[in-house]
């Protein structure tokens, strides 16, 4: 360790401080584990959730509530979605929503006063969550991003960070580590999604862990032409336009609607169809939603907007770290939960959007904490004495330095996996060209020489991009999010999992008929 190098240790180390996170850390120190929650944000205020209301799903087992979500989430999942998953998940959602009942969080009510536990106000929900974490003992470190893992025969023990505002390097041992970083939007701009650049991934896949379900990530979002809110539910009772006014009316859902019509030319939007007790309720519920309106001066229901798709990636589609049936990577001592975690037992080949991604968010964190506890339970103190190392290999990347500048790197990055006609409506063609580019990005070292937490942010964002690429290319069908014009049609025997992984050459493959899930 350098003199310009602090050393701590707790039993789990959480990384990322979103509600997965939260949840995960609590449910550590519950098992009696020391622990550390880091963040590269600040916990309370950082990520997805912390821009705004979440919904949730509050239901009990065998009731008709709970038969039509697991049904709508097993319609939706197109093949993949599993039944008593999803049971034990929203299991744990009831039972955790309950809890936080318990603790004194000023859940919203009915207007006959009985409690409403199906909406989370982000921002409180989190602000609670930190507090609560405080009085557990947890050690909560704001502004100090994960630079990677240190793993040690195998194991994940641990990993390093930098403090942003002194640039002090902080290493963590650890027995256990759980990544909670959330998702991956290719810094598209869509609401709470700028620190979500798939960091989690990329250090859990140089640690050895494999992904799966990433060709499920195409996910977009409809919002104002001026705005980063991507929050979908109001556009159930919306008209979409041409310029020239003229109807949409297009067989298919209204995102393949809007999405067709975007790559032509403008598409407008007036939510006309909500009637005024629902306008009431939206702007209640919802009222992060009409901020942008409000700013512009428009009416929302019964003016026309400008519309747009913002690519809402991973944190609102399903792929991510391959986990067991609960939080267990392919690593031992690394857990994943939350967004970094794949979904595909939970939501298939389609989007988890507010809910199903906010109950998994849940579930998933409080499984991974106590499966964390447990496995540091399981090696005694020795995990202390163990001799560690960094998990990142950089043999890979070339001495060429055709890139040097990182934001324009960036942003060929992105260009590769945002466009409409390369992201949403994909080919063999303009796959190929992706993961032609974004590898030759890969192996330019010219553009690494950038301050370390921005350029590991482009590595991973680059990393995550193929790894969706490839899994793509490999998935010759159209299944939920996986929209290829080339193959238009769904294919029943590709009711397969595509796991995926690598750094520096990637790679992905077909899993056997009988791997429905990453629990297989």
């Amino acid at each position: 360790m350098s003199k310009n190098e602090m050393q701590i240790e707790a039993d789990v180390l959480v990384v990322g401080g979103g509600p997965a996170g939260c949840w995960a850390a609590w449910n550590a120190a519950s098992n009696g584990a020391s622990v550390i929650l880091i963040e590269k944000g600040y916990v309370g205020t950082s990520g997805a959730t912390a821009a705004g209301n979440t919904t949730t799903i509050y239901t009990r087992r065998g009731s008709t509530e709970r038969a039509a979500t697991v049904y709508q989430r097993l319609r939706l999942g197109h093949g993949f979605a599993e039944a008593e998953r999803i049971e034990r998940v929203l299991d744990r959602t009831l039972q955790n929503l309950d809890l936080l009942a318990d603790w004194g969080y000023d859940f919203p009510s009915y207007e006959d006063g009985r409690p409403y536990r199906g909406m989370l106000r982000g921002p409180d929900y989190l602000r609670f969550m930190r507090q609560k974490l405080i009085k557990a003992r947890v050690k909560v470190i704001d502004h100090c991003p994960v630079e990677e893992l240190l793993v040690s025969d195998g194991a994940v023990s641990g990993a390093v960070a930098r403090f942003r505002r002194t640039g002090e390097a902080l290493e963590i041992r650890s027995g256990a580590v759980v990544i909670a970083t959330g998702g991956c939007a290719f810094l598209s701009g869509a609401i709470g999604t700028n620190n979500l650049t798939g960091d989690g991934y990329f250090m859990a896949a140089e640690a050895g862990a494999v992904l799966s379900g990433m060709e499920f990530s195409a996910q977009y979002g409809i919002s104002p032409a001026y705005s980063s809110v991507t929050k979908g539910v109001v556009y159930f009772w919306g008209t979409f336009s041409d310029e020239a006014g003229n109807v949409l009316t297009a067989p298919g859902d209204r995102q393949a609607v809007v999405a067709s019509e975007l790559t032509k030319g403008p598409v407008y939007a007036i939510l006309d169809k909500a009637d005024a007790r629902l306008q009431e309720g939206f702007r209640k519920g919802q009222p992060n939603i009409f901020v942008p309106f409000d700013r512009m001066g428009i009416d929302p229901f019964t003016q026309r907007f400008p519309i747009t798709l913002r690519h809402e990636g991973t944190v609102r589609g399903t792929g991510g770290l391959k986990i067991d049936d609960r939080s267990t990577t392919t690593v031992p001592g690394l857990f994943a939960a939350g967004d970094a975690a794949t979904r595909q037992g939970m939501s298939g080949a389609s989007t988890g959007g507010g809910g199903p991604n906010s109950s998994w968010a849940i579930a998933t964190g409080s499984w991974a904490g106590e499966d964390a506890a447990k496995f540091v339970r399981s090696l005694g103190p020795t995990w202390k004495s163990r001799h560690v190392r960094p998990a990142s290999e950089r043999a890979e990347v070339s001495a060429t330095a055709v890139h040097g500048d990182l934001d324009a790197v960036i942003e060929l990055a992105k260009k590769q996996i945002l466009p409409l006609d390369g992201g949403y409506f994909r080919s063999h063609d303009s796959l190929s060209r992706a993961a032609e580019t974004l590898s030759d990005l890969w192996h330019d070292a010219g553009w690494r020489s950038g301050p370390a937490a921005k350029v590991r942010e482009a590595e991973a964002l680059i990393a995550t991009a193929r790894w969706a690429t490839e899994s793509a290319l490999l998935r010759k069908e159209s299944r939920g999010l996986q929209r290829r014009t080339d193959f238009p049609e769904t294919n029943p025997l590709l009711a397969r999992s595509i796991d995926s992984g690598g750094i520096g050459e990637v790679w992905a493959s077909l899993q056997s008929q009988q791997q429905l899930s990453a629990a297989s």
